[in-house]
């Protein structure tokens, strides 16, 4: 039977990417992104389902997943790649850019991680969440950013204990600076960054793993950078 992933923010970046590296593997694929344009475009390059939906909102998340399970009925790899970053001093920042960016970087990456499990479970899948290296070091001025990213990586080693008996297993990709439009403020050239395509590959690798190895987190860093950058990375 053909595999399936679910990927959030798969209609640009790394979430499409990834959705591009596992068409090629041979995947069925649900790409899911927040404006209905931009994911129809993407899924109709890859020959896959589209779905509008917005992970700030717990019903979205809900629906996103019974809208795979009903296509496909089977999901071997979750990947969660939607997110947002907003910079701002922690004096400055208003409520409601806190609330967005853990609206979506973690509690809609947690509720649509929540609603997919049950068809991991079946499959013994994959969880790929979308962390960022910014969640491994000091980043002023990106504090709240960084903080969700690093209760992201949290949440997947604490993840992989509970699903663990299961065969589920998660891993938090936390690359640096990569070449997607969240990323345009660094002042980088594209072609000096991460490119979205490393962290595919990363992905790849995974898919090659035997049942009886778990990778819980990668760090892929810039090449030229200090300690790693402190980036935006993301859909």
């Amino acid at each position: 039977m053909e595999r399936a992933a679910l990927i959030t923010g798969g209609s640009s970046g790394i979430g499409l990417a990834i959705a591009r590296m596992l068409r090629d593997e041979g995947f069925a694929l649900t790409l899911a992104s927040r404006r209905r344009e931009r994911v129809e475009a993407a899924a109709a390059e890859l020959g896959a389902a589209a779905v509008a939906a917005d992970v700030a909102n717990a019903e979205d998340c809900e629906r996103l997943v019974a809208a795979h399970r009903e296509r496909f009925g089977r999901l071997d790899m979750l990947v969660n790649s939607a997110g947002i970053g907003i910079a701002g001093r922690v004096e400055d920042l208003p409520a409601k850019h806190f609330d967005l960016q853990v609206g979506i970087n973690l509690r809609g990456l947690f509720l649509v991680t929540q609603a997919a499990i049950p068809l991991l479970r079946e499959s013994r899948g994959w969880i790929v969440n979308l962390a960022s290296i910014a969640g491994t070091i000091t980043s002023p001025g990106l504090a709240t950013y960084a903080a969700t990213k690093a209760a992201v990586i949290s949440l997947t080693r604490s993840l992989n204990e509970e699903v663990d008996a299961d065969g589920i297993r998660a891993v938090a990709l936390c690359p640096g600076f990569v070449d997607t439009p969240m990323a345009a403020w660094s002042g980088l050239k594209g072609e000096e960054m991460i490119q979205p395509e490393d962290c595919a590959e990363v992905v790849r690798m995974l898919l090659r793993l035997s049942p009886h190895a778990r990778i819980p987190q990668v760090v892929i860093e810039r090449v030229g950078s200090i300690n790693g950058d402190v980036p935006l990375s993301g859909a």
